[in-house]
Protein backbone atom coordinates (compact mmCIF):
# COMPACT_ATOMS: atom_id res chain seq x y z
CA UNK A 1 0.00 0.00 0.00
CA UNK A 2 1.44 3.33 -1.21
CA UNK A 3 0.12 4.86 1.86
CA UNK A 4 -1.70 4.00 5.07
CA UNK A 5 -5.02 4.95 6.14
CA UNK A 6 -4.24 7.50 8.41
CA UNK A 7 -2.73 9.97 5.70
CA UNK A 8 -5.64 10.03 3.44
CA UNK A 9 -7.50 13.39 3.05
CA UNK A 10 -11.61 13.22 2.90
CA UNK A 11 -12.45 16.59 1.71
CA UNK A 12 -13.17 18.01 -1.94
CA UNK A 13 -10.11 18.41 -3.65
CA UNK A 14 -9.74 21.13 -6.07
CA UNK A 15 -7.25 21.64 -9.45
CA UNK A 16 -4.51 23.99 -8.82
CA UNK A 17 -1.63 25.57 -11.16
CA UNK A 18 -0.08 22.12 -12.00
CA UNK A 19 -3.41 20.30 -13.10
CA UNK A 20 -3.98 23.84 -15.45
CA UNK A 21 -0.14 23.48 -16.90
CA UNK A 22 -1.24 19.82 -17.46
CA UNK A 23 -4.63 20.04 -18.99
CA UNK A 24 -2.55 23.02 -21.67
CA UNK A 25 -1.14 20.06 -22.84
CA UNK A 26 -3.39 16.89 -22.79
CA UNK A 27 -6.18 18.53 -24.53
CA UNK A 28 -4.11 17.94 -27.71
CA UNK A 29 -3.85 14.44 -26.96
CA UNK A 30 -6.19 11.59 -28.90
CA UNK A 31 -6.68 7.82 -28.82
CA UNK A 32 -8.81 5.06 -28.18
CA UNK A 33 -7.43 4.92 -24.03
CA UNK A 34 -6.22 7.25 -21.29
CA UNK A 35 -5.45 6.72 -17.82
CA UNK A 36 -5.61 9.41 -15.12
CA UNK A 37 -3.89 8.41 -11.75
CA UNK A 38 -4.43 10.43 -9.18
CA UNK A 39 -8.14 11.59 -10.41
CA UNK A 40 -8.57 14.35 -7.42
CA UNK A 41 -11.27 16.22 -8.47
CA UNK A 42 -11.99 14.70 -11.83
CA UNK A 43 -10.82 17.89 -14.10
CA UNK A 44 -7.67 15.72 -15.73
CA UNK A 45 -9.71 12.76 -16.50
CA UNK A 46 -13.01 15.05 -17.50
CA UNK A 47 -10.71 16.32 -20.39
CA UNK A 48 -9.46 13.15 -21.28
CA UNK A 49 -12.48 12.27 -21.82
CA UNK A 50 -13.30 14.28 -24.53
CA UNK A 51 -10.37 12.89 -26.98
CA UNK A 52 -10.25 9.59 -25.87
CA UNK A 53 -12.54 6.32 -26.38
CA UNK A 54 -12.01 4.75 -22.63
CA UNK A 55 -10.47 7.03 -19.96
CA UNK A 56 -10.21 5.31 -16.51
CA UNK A 57 -9.37 7.73 -13.09
CA UNK A 58 -7.69 6.04 -10.45
CA UNK A 59 -7.10 7.41 -6.87
CA UNK A 60 -6.38 6.19 -3.47
CA UNK A 61 -9.10 8.48 -1.92
CA UNK A 62 -12.32 6.89 -2.10
CA UNK A 63 -14.53 9.99 -0.76
CA UNK A 64 -12.38 12.21 -3.32
CA UNK A 65 -13.07 9.92 -5.92
CA UNK A 66 -17.10 10.08 -4.57
CA UNK A 67 -17.44 13.49 -4.54
CA UNK A 68 -15.14 14.56 -7.51
CA UNK A 69 -15.84 17.88 -8.68
CA UNK A 70 -15.60 17.15 -12.31
CA UNK A 71 -17.52 13.85 -12.17
CA UNK A 72 -16.46 11.09 -14.40
CA UNK A 73 -17.16 7.59 -14.90
CA UNK A 74 -14.91 4.53 -15.11
CA UNK A 75 -13.29 5.18 -11.12
CA UNK A 76 -11.08 2.75 -9.60
CA UNK A 77 -9.89 3.35 -5.90
CA UNK A 78 -6.63 2.01 -5.75
CA UNK A 79 -2.88 2.95 -5.31
CA UNK A 80 -1.85 3.95 -8.63
CA UNK A 81 -2.98 1.69 -11.44
CA UNK A 82 -2.25 -1.72 -9.12
CA UNK A 83 -6.01 -3.06 -9.91
CA UNK A 84 -5.35 -2.33 -13.65
CA UNK A 85 -4.73 -5.02 -16.05
CA UNK A 86 -5.45 -2.37 -19.38
CA UNK A 87 -2.83 -0.93 -21.29
CA UNK A 88 -3.52 2.47 -22.32
CA UNK A 89 -2.35 4.94 -25.33
CA UNK A 90 -1.97 7.79 -22.64
CA UNK A 91 -1.37 7.48 -18.89
CA UNK A 92 -1.29 11.32 -17.34
CA UNK A 93 -0.34 11.79 -13.32
CA UNK A 94 -0.23 15.09 -11.20
CA UNK A 95 2.44 13.47 -8.97
CA UNK A 96 2.35 14.26 -5.52
CA UNK A 97 6.39 15.47 -5.83
CA UNK A 98 6.91 17.47 -2.91
CA UNK A 99 9.96 16.34 -1.20
CA UNK A 100 8.92 15.44 2.49
CA UNK A 101 10.42 14.15 5.26
CA UNK A 102 7.24 12.65 5.99
CA UNK A 103 3.66 11.69 4.36
CA UNK A 104 0.86 13.90 5.39
CA UNK A 105 -1.06 15.04 2.58
CA UNK A 106 -1.61 12.15 -0.49
CA UNK A 107 -2.33 14.85 -2.75
CA UNK A 108 1.18 16.81 -2.63
CA UNK A 109 3.45 15.46 -0.45
CA UNK A 110 6.34 12.89 -2.75
CA UNK A 111 8.36 12.19 0.38
CA UNK A 112 12.51 12.09 0.28
CA UNK A 113 13.53 14.26 -2.46
CA UNK A 114 10.50 13.84 -3.66
CA UNK A 115 11.02 10.36 -5.23
CA UNK A 116 9.14 8.17 -2.56
CA UNK A 117 5.92 8.13 -3.85
CA UNK A 118 6.57 8.83 -7.06
CA UNK A 119 8.41 5.82 -7.71
CA UNK A 120 5.76 3.52 -6.23
CA UNK A 121 3.38 5.05 -8.86
CA UNK A 122 5.81 4.48 -11.77
CA UNK A 123 6.26 0.98 -10.35
CA UNK A 124 2.53 0.43 -10.65
CA UNK A 125 1.93 2.36 -14.02
CA UNK A 126 4.82 1.32 -16.15
CA UNK A 127 2.93 -2.08 -16.53
CA UNK A 128 0.05 0.04 -18.16
CA UNK A 129 1.81 2.14 -20.85
CA UNK A 130 1.03 0.18 -24.51
CA UNK A 131 3.93 -0.37 -26.51
CA UNK A 132 4.50 3.42 -28.46
CA UNK A 133 2.54 4.78 -25.76
CA UNK A 134 3.32 7.77 -23.18
CA UNK A 135 3.25 8.54 -19.55
CA UNK A 136 3.27 12.47 -18.56
CA UNK A 137 3.46 13.76 -15.09
CA UNK A 138 4.41 16.65 -13.42
CA UNK A 139 7.24 17.60 -10.81
CA UNK A 140 8.81 20.08 -9.77
CA UNK A 141 12.15 22.06 -9.14
CA UNK A 142 11.63 21.51 -5.80
CA UNK A 143 12.21 17.82 -5.86
CA UNK A 144 14.49 15.54 -7.37
CA UNK A 145 12.92 15.27 -10.90
CA UNK A 146 16.12 14.38 -12.50
CA UNK A 147 15.95 10.96 -10.14
CA UNK A 148 12.35 10.72 -11.84
CA UNK A 149 13.24 10.85 -15.17
CA UNK A 150 16.47 8.16 -14.25
CA UNK A 151 13.78 5.79 -12.85
CA UNK A 152 11.76 6.45 -15.60
CA UNK A 153 14.45 5.63 -18.09
CA UNK A 154 15.62 2.35 -15.63
CA UNK A 155 11.76 1.21 -16.36
CA UNK A 156 12.20 1.15 -20.01
CA UNK A 157 11.04 4.12 -20.66
CA UNK A 158 12.31 7.34 -22.58
CA UNK A 159 11.76 10.31 -20.65
CA UNK A 160 12.30 13.91 -21.84
CA UNK A 161 11.44 17.40 -20.32
CA UNK A 162 8.07 18.85 -22.35
CA UNK A 163 7.61 22.37 -20.72
CA UNK A 164 8.54 24.24 -17.76
CA UNK A 165 5.88 27.13 -15.68
CA UNK A 166 8.23 28.74 -13.74
CA UNK A 167 6.17 29.93 -10.31
CA UNK A 168 7.16 32.47 -7.72
CA UNK A 169 8.76 29.86 -5.44
CA UNK A 170 9.21 27.17 -8.12
CA UNK A 171 9.24 25.97 -11.49
CA UNK A 172 6.69 23.24 -12.54
CA UNK A 173 8.28 20.75 -15.15
CA UNK A 174 6.34 18.38 -17.47
CA UNK A 175 7.68 15.55 -18.43
CA UNK A 176 6.51 13.00 -21.22
CA UNK A 177 8.12 9.47 -20.93
CA UNK A 178 7.24 7.21 -24.28
CA UNK A 179 7.79 3.19 -24.07
CA UNK A 180 9.36 1.96 -26.87
CA UNK A 181 10.52 -1.44 -25.23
Amino acid sequence: MILQKKFLRDEEYSPAEDTFFVADYIEKEKGLSALDVGSGSGYLTKLLSENFAFVVGTDINFVVLKNQTYSTKNLVCCNGSDALKLEFDLIVCNLPYLATDEILDAATDGGKDGFEIPKKIFDSIHKNIKMGGKFLFVTSSLSDYQKLMDYAQKLGLSPRILAKKKLFFEELILVEAMRHK
